[in-house]
């Protein structure tokens, strides 16, 4: 008997140090760690193993919190994107707070290439709709007109991720510690040489590539689509 009551008092004090393992790592501290990774070495890197080494714990304790690779990537997105929605200013206008949270997720996807591309795999989960709330929300108090809502957030979503999914991989394709103006210099000279018969627009853009700053690049494209936004909205008004 007394081995017995033994034998209980060490499993009870097992469970306690179990749980507090679980409670100490935290879902939180498991997408962080998920980020830092993926940031790092790219998804490829993202395994269960390399996240249990770098939280100096199982692969048991992470799949108490996370069912899989998917499920952890999806999370590590919303993280991302919660942190994108959250920093917009409240006080900030309609069309300010879209110019500011489109940046926002320009800057995000340039600095994690990753959350475009698990963006684009799954396109409704909680991140994307996150966004599109984002979005509707203030196209809303712009006093969009409810027939063109859909179409007009639809552009400026797509417009969006669009563009910096495509600079974050226009900036993976440089090798590391490439000047980016010299490189789009070199593309700029090779447009150059093209036929200019064929080509006259091409030749026109290859004047501007080499010096053009992307942030700013972006930033019009998101004013031409709101001032045609604006159009709809003054017609509808109007007549």
């Amino acid at each position: 008997m007394k081995n017995r009551n033994q034998q209980i008092r060490n499993q009870q004090a097992r469970t306690r140090r179990s749980e507090r393992r679980t409670d100490a790592l935290s879902k939180e501290r498991i997408v962080e760690a998920a980020i830092d990774i993926l940031d790092a070495d790219g998804e490829n890197a993202l395994t269960f193993r390399a996240l249990a080494a770098r939280l100096s714990t199982g692969s048991g304790a992470i799949y108490w919190h996370v069912a899989d690779k998917n499920e952890l990537l999806t999370a590590a997105t919303d993280a991302i994107i919660g942190r994108v929605v959250t920093d917009v200013a409240a006080d900030a206008g309609p069309d300010q707070a879209i110019r500011a949270f489109a940046l926002g997720l320009f800057d995000a996807i340039d600095a994690h290439p990753w959350v475009g591309t698990h963006l684009f795999r799954e396109p409704w989960q909680a991140a994307m709709l996150e966004i599109f709330e984002a979005i509707g929300g203030r196209l809303q108090a712009l006093g969009v007109p409810e027939e063109a809502l859909f179409n007009a957030g639809s552009a400026l979503v797509n417009y969006i991720l669009g563009v910096a999914g495509q600079n974050a991989a226009n900036a993976r394709l440089l090798p590391q510690g490439t000047d980016r103006s010299a490189a789009l210099g070199a593309v700029a000279a090779s447009w150059t040489e093209l036929d200019p018969a064929r080509y006259p627009f091409v030749h026109h853009l290859a004047t501007k590539l080499s010096d053009h700053d992307d942030r700013e690049q972006f930033l019009a494209g998101i004013d031409l689509i709101l001032a045609g936004i604006g159009t709809i909205g003054r017609t509808d008004r109007g007549s």
